[in-house]
């Protein structure tokens, strides 16, 4: 694969290890807060989906890594791909702002796996 777009996919991994780290572990802390826009008590009252959220986007960096060092570029579409239908569903219930931070890091992976 090519090296940009193995860091392309990299970089993706790594947003969703942070994403684990801020859904599981600093939803209710100040950055958390912040990140999401929650008061305390939203976030108090939402802290275990929140972590169950945060353990999905850990499964996702985790398949994109096994792909990338297992040289499975099937398994790494398959989890870009994922992440496009996660940021598409994201954005459309949620917030807008979710495509552009998960969604086109995704997409650029993908355009740049698929181009070389």
């Amino acid at each position: 694969m090519d090296m940009i777009a193995a860091a392309l996919v990299v970089v993706v991994a790594a947003l969703h290890a942070y994403f684990l780290v801020l859904e599981m572990f600093l939803w209710t802390r100040p950055l958390g807060l912040k990140t999401f826009r929650n008061t305390p008590e939203k976030a108090e009252a939402t802290r275990v989906l929140a972590a169950n959220q945060g353990l999905y986007n850990g499964f996702l960096a985790a398949g994109l890594l096994w792909g990338l060092f297992t040289a499975q570029w099937n398994v790494v579409v398959f989890f870009l791909l994922c992440v496009i239908v996660a940021a598409l569903y994201g954005a459309w219930s949620v917030n807008k702002r979710i495509f552009y931070v998960q969604g086109l890091p995704a997409i650029a992976a993908l355009a740049a796996v698929w181009l070389c």
